[in-house]
């Protein structure tokens, strides 16, 4: 009978505990065999998913779910984290925040939303490591998580209870192994903590961060279509490192300006936000804190939240040397934009008076940072909630007369690829009746397909997402901001992002009233891309070892279609691509001789990089042996040999110097030596005019685009043998979207050249004409380009 009661009060005790103290949660340290954030010990994918997958079998707190496969087709996941009552129901809140969402499920019904926001839960997503080399992030996520499935203190429960926590560990899972595996490399080298050798996105590098409004990126579709389009979060914590001798954190309001389309609800909530944070850190004594400086809300490119209700909190911690500390001074550290993290001011209250700065630093300051975030989305559930209805409801209401009811764009080559980013993005349209529908073909760059229907679509901004569409689809006039010394202060990034004029799309206002007559489905048929470009066009594309993201977009824009390597400074300076296409014996055995015997490229593009890189590259000493040295004389030498017996080069943007200064090309740049103050074009789009007969423009109208930045102008040598196929017009409006600074010196002034060298060509692109996978208006031209 007694060993019957005890039975009976062991069982109920056991019923009695937490579910979460039944099974004990399994620390970090327990399963990848180190605690996240200590100094030069960095976790590998594998790792991470092996602890979020115990943490989901211990935890009822936790809900861990695979999205979909990264680039490199590892598992893009996602742990979901609230109190156990509150995962039992994870639909049941999805509903009542996609309501929110819109509120034209409810006729904007006050009285509905009220009741709504009193059910309701506030959606925090927090997302990590999409910059890879910034590793305190996705080993921030491991300790995140650990404390919200197995702390039972009353702010961690709060958290719980009003809240779900969406927790990205890495929105670059590639990049985790990329980064750890250099890093493993170096440790206990010269080169411990040094920069990578390669980009640590397979296309795209630091870019992956600029492509939340193009979507060109699996991981960012992955990110919209399974998380922010599904759970529509108030709130998005993107975790970031910045460079190390600045402040020790920087936190939101962000400085001037703001898009203008950002809903004026935005600005109050991550002001309000950003500012709580940094008081609750600096009450914990952390110091060296900064806002309102250094990043800027000027594009979508960054800020897809933004344009869909919620608030981005842009979190940057202070680097180290990837998880190699630093010792530092105040002293040492360096003025930044908007502030000095040296002297204490309204944005910078508390200095930080030096020491070492590692990983345990960096995950305290992110960690405690994320925790006072969600502690604020507890607390100011009902005002989160409040405020995104209060941005749907302004979002959705019927436009007034003279207001601008939305846009008709109309229809060309282009078209499928911004149906796809307004389908991605939410953004509702309509076909006018009566126009025709028919069968719309993708532009084939290398082949003409016949003629395009003229057809329009119709969108209106009285909807959920309307400003978003409209960020996309008008001129950015960006302002001109000056120092007290008369120096344009530049922009975080850069200044234009009107997708219609950088795919080339027409697009009229209109203005209400207007009374839509229109098909909301269509059966407008979208087809596939048609590549010609076979094998006997194989092309090279220069790599160097200091990585350069616009090698990756070349890669990326000219792999849909195209047979191309990577191209090294090795492979030149060792003039292994001047020999023939190798082997002969799996070529078809009625190929003429002269197709047989062709060089190993037909073409070698260099992207997008300054001259001196390509020339130079790493220093010795600097980097492993290996990986030092550029093209260097040897291999300027043989690339002049290349083109004399018949091959084409190709420079894009400030690669083009590299050429006119190692061929000595009768071409020079105009805006070599010119001041700030003189001359200044921050990433924005400018008007060209082409020369249609020349083989490069097929298939083009005259008017064109350049995505100017960091550009070089070529002014010709009189009587030089060049040939100019685009220039900047003498009269009429250049600047299309952006902000420009003396742009009067480009007038005339020519923006792509081709050059005979031999038996060869060299060609000079003055932009980047596959700009970011955006700049579709100019794809035809790169395309052309290594198809003669």
């Amino acid at each position: 009978m007694l060993l019957r009661k005890f039975f009976v009060f062991f069982v109920f005790l056991f019923l009695a505990l937490p579910a979460n103290a039944q099974n004990k949660i399994p620390a970090p340290e327990d399963v990848i065999g180190f605690k996240p954030g200590e100094n030069r010990k960095l976790a590998s994918w594998n790792q991470v998913l092996d602890y979020f997958d115990k943490l989901d079998k211990a935890s009822d707190r936790v809900k861990f779910e695979a999205l979909g496969k990264s680039t490199m087709d590892k598992p893009f996941v996602m742990a979901t984290i609230s109190a156990p009552e509150n995962i039992q129901r994870l639909e049941y809140y999805k509903k009542i925040n996609a309501d929110l969402a819109d509120p034209r499920t409810f006729k904007s019904n006050d009285r509905v939303a009220k009741d709504l926001i009193r059910r309701g839960k506030t959606i925090v997503l927090i997302t990590c490591g999409i910059h890879s080399s910034e590793v305190g992030s996705y080993l921030s996520s491991l300790l995140m998580a650990h404390r919200l499935a197995a702390s039972n203190e009353p702010e961690i429960k709060k958290i719980l209870q009003d809240t779900i926590v969406l927790l990205v560990p890495s929105l670059n899972p590639d990049g985790v192994d990329i980064v750890k595996d250099w890093y493993d490399k170096t440790l206990g080298t010269p080169y411990e903590g040094a920069d990578l050798p390669v980009l640590y996105h397979k296309y795209t590098g630091h870019d992956n961060n600029r492509d939340w409004y193009a979507f060109t990126q699996v991981e960012t579709q992955i990110t919209v279509d399974k998380i922010h389009n599904v759970w529509h979060p108030q709130i998005v914590h993107d975790i970031h490192q910045m460079g190390g001798y600045g402040a020790r954190l920087w936190l939101p309001p962000y400085m001037q300006p703001v898009e203008p389309n950002v809903p004026k609800q935005i600005v109050e909530g991550y002001t309000e936000l950003g500012q709580s944070m940094q008081n609750d850190m600096i009450a914990k004594g952390f110091t060296g804190l900064a806002n309102d400086s250094i990043f800027d809300a000027w594009t979508p490119a960054r800020a897809y939240s933004h344009y869909h209700g919620g608030v981005r909190i842009l979190s940057e911690t202070a680097s180290c040397k990837l998880a190699t500390p630093v010792t530092l001074k105040t002293e040492n550290l360096r003025p930044g934009i908007g502030y000095d993290p040296r002297v204490e001011s309204k944005n910078h209250p508390k200095v930080w008076q030096g020491g070492e700065w590692g990983l345990p630093e960096i995950t305290s300051y992110m960690t405690t940072a994320a925790f006072a975030l969600m502690k604020h989305a507890s607390e100011n559930r009902e005002r989160w909630l409040s405020r995104f209805y209060e941005i749907g409801k302004e979002a959705v209401r019927p436009r007034k007369k003279g207001e601008l009811y939305g846009f008709r764009v109309r229809i060309n080559d282009n078209f499928p690829t911004l149906l796809d980013v307004l389908k991605r993005a939410g953004i509702e349209y309509g076909y006018p009746k009566g126009e025709k529908e028919t069968k719309v073909n993708v532009v084939n760059y290398f082949d003409s397909i016949g003629t395009y229907p003229s057809q329009s679509i119709i969108i209106p901004l009285n909807q959920p997402y309307g400003v978003f569409a409209k960020a996309l689809l008008e001129k950015q006039t960006y302002p001109n901001l000056k120092d007290e010394k008369g120096n344009p202060i530049p922009p975080y990034d850069v200044t234009a992002h009107t997708l219609s004029i950088l795919m080339n799309l027409k697009v009229e206002e209109i203005k209400s009233p207007y009374t839509p007559n229109l098909l909301k489905k269509s059966n407008v048929l979208i087809g596939n891309a048609d590549c010609i470009i076979g094998w006997q066009n194989k092309i090279g594309i220069y790599k160097s070892h200091i990585p350069s993201m616009d090698e990756g977009w070349t890669r990326w824009a000219l792999g849909i279609c195209t047979e191309n390597e990577s191209i090294t400074d090795q492979e030149i300076r060792a003039n292994n691509f001047n020999q023939e296409n190798p082997p002969y014996s799996k070529l078809p055995p009625n190929m003429m001789a002269e197709q047989r015997k062709d060089p190993k490229y037909r073409f070698i593009i260099f992207p997008d990089q300054p001259a001196s890189q390509i020339l130079n590259g790493h220093a010795k000493g600097t980097m492993p042996d290996e990986l030092t040295g550029g093209v260097g004389a040897e291999g300027v030498k043989a690339l002049r040999e290349y083109t004399e017996a018949g091959g084409t080069l190709i420079f894009l943007n400030r690669a083009s110097n590299f050429a006119i200064e190692q061929f000595k090309l009768p071409v020079r740049d105009i805006t070599e030596g010119v001041t700030r103050k003189d001359f200044y074009i921050p990433g924005s789009i400018l008007r060209t005019d082409l020369d249609t007969t020349h083989p490069i423009t097929k298939g083009m109208e005259r008017e064109s685009i350049a995505w100017f930045e960091n550009s070089p102008v070529f002014e010709v040598a009189q009587d030089a043998n060049v040939r100019v196929i685009a220039r900047y017009p003498t009269s009429g409006e250049l600047l299309l979207s952006g902000w420009a600074l003396g742009i009067e010196k480009l007038k005339g002034k020519a923006a792509l050249v081709e050059i005979p060298v031999g038996k060869g060509r060299i060609i000079l692109f003055g932009f980047r004409p596959q700009y970011r996978g955006q700049s579709l208006a100019t794809f035809p031209l790169l395309f052309n380009s290594i198809t003669k």
